[in-house]
């Protein structure tokens, strides 16, 4: 897996210094540019995609919440601030992590694994494909997701049917009382499943096709126990699929 390219944005020169030197150990990340201006840091990131951003959240002219609402598509957010009232307001902007002042380097490098986690899955800037991913016209009968911390081996046979949250995706499986979340992309999901087993059929959902039981004249799937509509752009795969063409 290539290097995690990443800047600093803070107003504090000192936590500059530490962010630094924190990554200068890292051998997970590149550092491209630091910023104490959120300003100049956005206008540089224009014409300067990186992965990653470690950002204060309070800074003058635009804070950190504005400034991550602005990044280009593919960058992610750390947040670093000393107010921890900010945490929750970071996980609604989908930050991968939260670092709260002073930082410590063991949070530090927990927050750059959960960043790897995250990229290794969404296949960003960089086309980073992981290992466990890598089987979407293989012959493999499972795969592997991280659930809470820990590699969850699961069987193509038994998934019902995937549903996207934004950067999150839940596994639904046949004899789990409830779905597995894991940290992963839509588009991570398709390209790791047997595309002659599953189809997506619509922007939220991906399908096992021999596990739908019925399909109503609204085409609406009925699997499991869910019942989910084919949209508008998925409609002509489905109905080629079910007319056996």
């Amino acid at each position: 897996m290539p290097p995690i390219t990443c800047i600093i944005v803070d107003d504090e020169p000192l936590a500059v210094k530490l962010l630094e030197s924190f990554v200068a150990k890292t051998p997970q990340l590149q550092l491209e540019a630091s910023f104490t201006d959120s300003v100049e840091a956005l206008s540089w990131l224009r014409d300067h995609p990186v992965n990653l951003a470690f950002m204060d959240i309070q800074m003058p002219d635009m804070n950190g919440m504005e400034l991550s609402h602005m990044l280009p598509e593919g960058t992610k957010v750390i947040f670093t601030t000393a107010f921890k009232e900010y945490a929750f307001e970071s996980y609604e902007v989908s930050a991968i992590d939260f670092l709260l002042k002073p930082i410590r380097y063991n949070k530090f490098i927990a927050a750059v694994e959960k960043a790897q986690e995250w990229f290794s899955h969404s296949q960003p800037v960089n086309t980073i494909v992981h290992p466990q991913l890598s089987i979407g016209n293989s012959n493999k009968t499972s795969m592997f997701i991280r659930v809470d911390g820990e590699l969850r081996q699961i069987s193509f046979n038994h998934i019902l049917y995937v549903e996207g949250m934004k950067d999150y995706v839940r596994f639904h499986i046949e004899g789990e009382r409830l779905p597995l979340t894991t940290h992963m992309t839509m588009k991570a999901v398709e390209d790791a499943l047997p595309q002659d087993a599953f189809m997506r059929i619509n922007r939220s959902y991906v399908v096992r096709l021999d596990k739908i039981r019925t399909v109503d004249r609204n085409l609406c799937v009925y699997i499991g126990d869910e019942i989910i509509r084919v949209t508008d752009a998925y409609r002509e795969a489905f109905e080629h699929y079910c007319e056996g063409r």
